[in-house]
């Protein structure tokens, strides 16, 4: 059982381990990465049967009502599994900041539900996460300057954007490919105007928590399947007549990835524990499991490309589709150098002094300069930053904009 999960939360993934199993989750990645959708819908499918599309819907609108911490279990095994779509948006985000929008600020119900129906009043707001809950629509959205693209936007049936006090229903615009060919990245036009207000701005911060912590829980979840992968790899390969994995040097470098993904569960569940408390440090909580999610899933990345040599760069085998999702998930909902500075605001504020023990809201770091997950090389010179290059032994990835890399966080560590 992972330290800090229930019984029942514990049978719950190893409930969904085992359907993902199953379920031909890689077949489907590819498949979703060359623009068959029908395997990866049939995946969210199986997921909705099971109530993971369920989980952060209210019961009153037909979800389960569940806490964070069910959510952020699902969401390591979605990693785990390398599951395609917009995960962290759909599974968490939205739904939290759908169900967080005060009835009272509606701007009005769109004239045209974009999953079907006419809303009007507040009613839009119910009949999305009845839809989220019963897996009959997929959700994704903006929230600059954490999330200034949309993530698999052509496949969502909803998009929303999120910024400061507002949210609006959005168009996907020009599409963008991500490092991982199982992500594309879409730019977005607001529309009309579904909610305003100092209470949509709580929402949207709480919104942009949950998406961290669910990407976090998504990272988890793959260094542990590279591990995984890993392991099975040093014992299989055989080299002066003995496994790999019986060579001191492997068997320290994976041990090394054992402690860190071990430390980083910890703080992941305590930060969704906080999260739901309402806990004034949540945020710093979130920010800090952020950053030891993404260190450990990196050094899970190395570490597998490593173990595996020449065959864990080729497109052939599984191991590039956990891979890439390490990289493009390490710079989405947040970048590492962002997360370090909101954990260093919040306890290095002076006891007593003006905004004691505050953080800096969700998207918005003391530095004033955002990064997150950047298209790769089909952008216009002019309208996106470029990306920074990984090393040779590296994988294609997605890195900050260029100046926005804090000094000492390498490409890939």
């Amino acid at each position: 059982m992972t330290p800090g999960r229930s019984a029942e939360q514990a049978q719950f993934t190893a409930s969904l381990h085992d359907m993902l199993a199953d379920a031909g989750v890689p077949a489907a990645a590819r498949n979703w990465a060359a623009g068959d959708r029908a395997p990866g819908l049939a995946v969210w499918r199986t997921l909705a049967a099971l109530g993971v599309t369920a989980l952060a819907v209210p019961e009153r609108d037909g979800g389960l009502g569940a806490g964070l911490a069910d959510v952020v279990g699902a969401c390591e095994e979605l990693g785990h599994h390398a599951v395609p779509g917009p995960v962290a948006e759909s599974v968490a985000a939205v739904p939290v900041l759908l169900a967080a929008l005060p009835g009272d600020a509606a701007a009005g119900g769109p004239a045209g539900d974009l999953a079907g129906g006419d809303l009007g009043g507040g009613a839009w707001a119910a009949q999305w996460l009845a839809g989220l809950a019963a897996g009959e629509l997929i959700t994704t959205a903006a929230m600059p300057p954490w999330l200034p693209w949309a993530v698999d936007a052509d496949a969502a049936g909803l998009v929303l954007l999120a910024a400061g006090d507002v949210v609006r229903l959005a168009a996907p615009g020009a599409r963008y490919r991500s490092v991982d060919p199982g992500r594309s990245l879409s730019e977005v036009a607001g529309g009309q105007v579904l909610s305003r207000g100092p209470a949509v701005a709580a929402a949207v911060t709480r919104a942009l928590d949950a998406g961290a912590l669910a990407c976090a829980a998504q990272l988890l979840g793959a260094g542990r399947a590279l591990l995984e992968a890993s392991v099975r790899h040093a014992g299989q390969r055989t080299q002066f007549g003995r496994p790999v994995g019986a060579f001191q040097a492997v068997k320290h470098h994976l041990a090394d990835v054992a402690i860190g993904l071990e430390f980083a569960g910890p703080l992941l569940n305590a930060a969704a524990a906080a999260l739901d408390a309402g806990d004034r440090h949540a945020a710093r909580d979130v920010s800090a499991a952020k950053v030891a999610c993404t260190d450990a899933a990196r050094r899970a990345a190395r570490t597998a490309l490593q173990v595996h040599g020449a065959i864990g760069y080729t497109e052939e085998h599984d191991l590039h589709l956990w891979l890439l999702k390490v990289r493009a998930l390490a710079g989405a909902w947040g970048s590492q150098a962002e997360h370090r500075a909101r954990v260093m605001a919040a306890i290095s504020v002076p006891a007593g002094a003006d905004g004691a023990g505050r953080e800096p809201p969700a998207g918005q770091p003391p530095t004033g300069q955002p990064t997150a997950e950047q298209p790769t090389a089909e952008q216009p010179p002019a309208a996106q930053p470029t990306a920074e290059q990984p090393a040779a032994e590296q994988p294609p990835a997605e890195q900050p904009a260029v100046g926005q890399a804090a000094a000492g966080e390498p490409a890939w560590s």
